[in-house]
């Protein structure tokens, strides 16, 4: 199951918008902290997410996501300022307007380019999702209120649903609050219930969780 493209043609861009504006609210002191991924400060974080969608407008598809192209896209923006990677964050978003204007219904189901074992929507789902939690992956050091719902938490538990399924997660159902019911596999088997946040973290390795919590969901990021 994954979002609608209209959801994601206005959700996704607003996420972008407010990532870009939580970069402007930084100070020089916070660019530069230690963020919750280890071996990146803040401003790296945010470098990748920014580079992410540089390299998507670009249709620099291959590779995306791996340890090099990441590594890549970081290394590009270091030593940036806070207001050089919002401003090119604003040049991309736009590009990824008109492109998500471009898409329909069809596009939305097909494969998804540059190798990513899903669909078109489902690629800019993992997007959507990469935004919103790397903008948390920013906000826990510094001691900053997470963003536990709206849009982008939808868009991870969406997200988080499809990709436990590939590694053998399910079938379930993902009822967590506040969220609309997310079939895994076929629906089939538990319903999987609690703070969707929460399910977030623990299935990305990020919090731990207690033996068996969300039905024993793995972390999308093991070997």
């Amino acid at each position: 199951m994954t979002l609608s493209l209209q959801d994601c043609s206005t959700g996704f861009p607003a996420e972008l918008k407010s990532f870009r504006q939580f970069i402007l609210s930084l100070d020089d002191e916070q660019w530069t902290r230690p963020s919750r991924c280890g071996g990146w400060t803040v401003a790296d974080v945010a470098a990748h997410v920014v580079g992410t969608m540089a390299d998507v407008a670009a249709g620099r598809m291959d590779g995306l996501g791996t340890p090099e192209v990441t590594e890549r896209e970081v290394a590009e923006r270091r030593g940036r300022s806070r207001a050089e990677v919002a401003e090119e964050l604003e040049g991309v978003t736009k590009v990824a307007e008109d492109l998500l204007a471009a898409f329909d219904d069809d596009a939305w189901q097909a494969p998804a380019p540059g190798g990513y074992d899903g669909t078109l929507g489902q690629g800019v789902e993992a997007l959507f999702y990469d935004t919103w939690l790397h903008a948390d992956d920013m906000r826990a050091p510094l001691g900053l209120e997470s963003q536990r719902g709206g849009e982008g938490l939808r868009a991870a538990v969406h997200h988080v649903g499809f990709e436990a399924g590939k590694r053998g997660y399910g079938p379930a159902t993902l009822a967590l609050d506040g969220v609309e019911q997310v079939a895994v596999g076929d629906g089939s088997g538990p319903r999987i219930t609690g703070d969707p946040f929460e399910f977030v973290l623990v299935a990305t390795g990020r919090k731990d969780g207690e033996p068996g919590a969300f039905g024993g969901v793995p972390n999308i990021y093991a070997d």
